[in-house]
């Protein structure tokens, strides 16, 4: 059986500090779900980031004793797999994003896709 072609992980931001910040049994949880992501599986925690056109931003949630922990990535760019945040939830209204994740995602994610350009007009030239 061969294995399959793992796809790059980019860190957006301070995103692999926030990764690293948050307790370790989420850390694996999360850290499971991104190595799924890069072999082209989802995990089964995994959801559609809703207000996203497609589902190409995805993220997972986790608990850790009484906090919520949130991680979103994007496979929408064909070749790399974007870490775009990873936080503690502190949202008042259930499962909403608070605008200031919602803007530092939105911020991220046109980085991601401005780096996504970029390294495929590298690959032409």
């Amino acid at each position: 059986m061969s294995t399959p072609h793992r796809k790059p992980l980019v860190f957006a931001g301070s995103s692999q500090k926030d990764l690293l910040a948050v307790p370790e049994e989420v850390r694996i949880v999360f850290g499971y779900a991104l190595h799924l992501a890069q072999i082209g599986q989802k995990h089964t925690d995994a959801k559609v980031l809703k207000g996203y056109k497609g589902a190409g931003v995805l993220e997972v949630v986790d608990d850790y004793q009484t906090d919520t922990y949130r991680a979103v990535y994007t496979v929408r760019f064909e070749g790399n797999v974007y870490l775009l945040h990873c936080f503690q939830k502190k949202s008042k209204r259930g499962s909403e994003l608070p605008r200031e994740d919602k803007e530092l995602i939105n911020k991220r994610l046109a980085w991601a896709e401005e780096h996504w350009k970029a390294n495929q007009d590298n690959k032409k030239g």
